[in-house]
């Protein structure tokens, strides 16, 4: 059921031209794939919604009855291999499934840290024993697992947790004490994946059962969105936890919370793809029901506007998401679960698109934060009524900025992973940049575009050599203590946001273009159009800032004039675009694309 493509390296999007034949999009999806996406879909529309006001209410017995039925219609065992009780699906499948989830609001969060941060640790950092103990039982729904890596001193500093892990005299446990803090399904959970320092300094994981002594669950935090989830603290205290649930190696915590954080945080963008598109559903209809002024909201041009905003970065992300997953599916392929040193495998092929995961993560919860705002304000004063849905949306979206690392944090690795990778000779980054200050010493000839999305690709290739320009600037200036100018990073890193959003979109209509014709693809060609023309001019404003805060006098008026040649280009009528694109969103009162 998978898409083939060829394995890529994680990162080289900045310094290499990707063929779209060789990205995975929407537009690819199998028979089975929409299969897979209508039985979530069912299983949505028929249990979650009819029972949505008693999960929301936090119904502790409903929420597990649920879980189990989603077990058994597969739902919880996608990702978990057909050895121990799961379908074994693809990255793309589980995907779908996150993303078709999200219209049961909380309920959605209970399946996702259940199959994803809480499952996927064992699938792929645990021994064969614990994998035949514990995956069946999680892919079922039988039991439910939870992830516990925050404490109250430790949330972004994850490596400061305090929990200690102990070996006891005779060497058959270890003893852990501690306490972890919203922990997502904690008020059910039989299963927790625990992190812990064993003899206080090496950062280690364990897998822990409810049921042992000393286990506790704390009250339920009231939180300001996501009510229908469990959100408690889980405390340890003396828990004899079997030596043989030590997940992997003592010392190799790290690796594992950092790599299923990466599959999280994908995991996360892939959500928000479903509530933006949930979201516009449900303010196209409700603008097409509101009368002002003797005719229809959707009529004036402005909440047009904002519906072929909301739709536009809703495309891309979606083009985003689904790109990555087909990574995913490349490089997890090469993955022996019964091989002996699975956890270095897995580790590796993760780690590889970290950078791209953190990418998703911004960027979805960005995009998704957008479109509930702007669904709220075409409700006006009913967007702020709890008897509408989007008030509810609205509320549950502003978690996804904080889960799985705060976007600041993310916004730190994004460029801080690209330039590791380059510092270990896995990408050529430095040479590009050489490359190109020899390049930029030249007259750059002027350009001309006839045909359909060339010069939003030429504004992709300038995008890239603007972050190289800057980039290596910035790294030459600071050199070691480049990790103290966050501003200057967070700017470096939503270039490369953008340029991955760009590209991704781009390479997705080209793509549409090459199958279907320019006239099907007629509505991608307009958001793509828009959306790179908007990005680049982020682009450029970014660089101004950057370059401005690393020089002055003549060499900043040097680089600027530089950065000038590079960010030539002829306007494009926006306007028009977006009320083409609006149009077909109120006539469809639904995401199109």
């Amino acid at each position: 059921m998978s898409i083939v493509v060829n394995k890529v390296i994680g990162g080289s999007f900045m310094i290499q031209d990707v063929d779209h034949e060789q990205i995975v999009t929407p537009e690819d999806f199998t028979e089975e794939h929409r299969m897979i996406a209508r039985t979530t879909q069912d299983f949505v529309e028929g249990e979650i919604v009819p029972r949505d006001e008693e999960i929301e209410k936090l119904d502790y017995e409903l929420t597990v009855k649920l879980l189990r039925k989603a077990g058994e219609v597969g739902l919880l065992g996608a990702e978990v291999p057909e050895a121990y009780g799961g379908l074994g699906l693809d990255k793309v499948s589980a995907t779908l499934i996150s993303e078709k989830l999200t219209q049961a609001s909380a309920f959605a969060l209970s399946v996702g840290a259940h199959v994803g941060i809480g499952t996927l640790p064992i699938v792929y950092f645990g021994t064969e024993e614990q994998k035949m103990k514990y995956l069946p039982s999680l892919a079922s729904g039988e039991k439910v697992a939870a992830y516990c890596l925050t404490e109250p001193s430790s949330g972004s500093d994850a490596l400061g947790a305090k929990t200690t892990a102990t070996l006891s005299d005779d060497g058959e446990y270890y003893i852990l004490n501690g306490s972890k803090q919203f922990i997502t399904n904690a008020g059910f959970a039989d299963v927790f994946i625990v992190y812990a320092k064993v003899n206080g300094k090496d950062f280690s994981t364990f897998i822990v059962e409810r049921e042992m002594e000393g286990v506790s669950i704390g009250p339920e935090e009231k939180k300001m969105g996501i009510k229908g989830s469990s959100t408690c603290p889980l405390i340890l205290e003396d828990v004899k936890v079997p030596v043989e649930n030590l997940l992997w190696e003592v010392g190799k915590g790290h690796l594992i919370a950092f790599n299923i954080l990466n599959i999280g945080r994908f995991k996360l963008a892939a959500g928000c793809v479903g509530a933006s598109k949930d979201t516009i559903a449900l303010a196209a209809k409700y603008a097409n029901e509101r009368m002002q002024f003797g005719k229809t909201i959707s009529s004036f041009p402005l909440i047009g506007k904002k519906l072929a905003e909301m739709n536009t970065r809703t495309f891309v992300l979606e083009s985003m998401a689904y790109r990555t997953a087909g990574l995913f599916d490349v490089g997890l392929a090469e993955v022996d679960h019964t091989s002996e040193n699975v956890g270095y495998q897995s580790a590796k092929a993760i780690a590889e698109y970290q950078l791209e995961c953190s990418i998703n993560k911004v960027f979805g919860s960005e995009t998704l934060d957008f479109v509930v705002d702007e669904g709220v304000q075409i409700h006006g004063g009913y967007g702020f009524i709890q008897e509408y849905r989007v008030e509810r949306n609205y509320r549950d979206s502003r978690i996804n900025r904080i889960f799985e690392g705060t976007n600041e944090i993310n916004r730190l690795l994004i460029p801080g992973t690209l330039i590791k990778r380059a510092m270990k000779g896995e990408l050529p980054l430095m040479q590009q940049a050489m490359a190109l200050q020899a390049e930029l010493m030249q007259p750059i000839p002027s350009q001309t575009f006839e045909g359909t999305l060339d010069q939003e690709t030429h504004l992709l290739a300038m995008a890239k050599k603007i972050f190289l320009m800057t980039g290596a600037q910035a790294v030459q200036k600071y050199q070691q203590k480049l990790e103290e100018q966050q501003e200057i990073l967070s700017h470096l890193a939503d270039m490369m946001i953008q340029v991955y959003a760009m590209e991704s979109a781009l390479l997705r209509t080209r793509k549409m273009m090459g199958r279907s014709g320019e006239a099907k693809a007629h509505l991608a060609i307009l958001m793509t159009t828009v959306f790179v023309q908007e990005a680049f001019a982020q682009i450029e404003t970014w660089a101004k800032e950057t370059l401005a805060a690393m020089e002055t006098g003549d060499t900043l008026r040097t680089q600027l004039s530089v950065l000038k040649k590079l960010t030539k280009r002829s306007p494009v009528n926006t306007i028009e675009m977006k009320r083409s694109i609006a149009a077909k969103v109120i006539e469809a009162e639904e995401y199109v694309r």
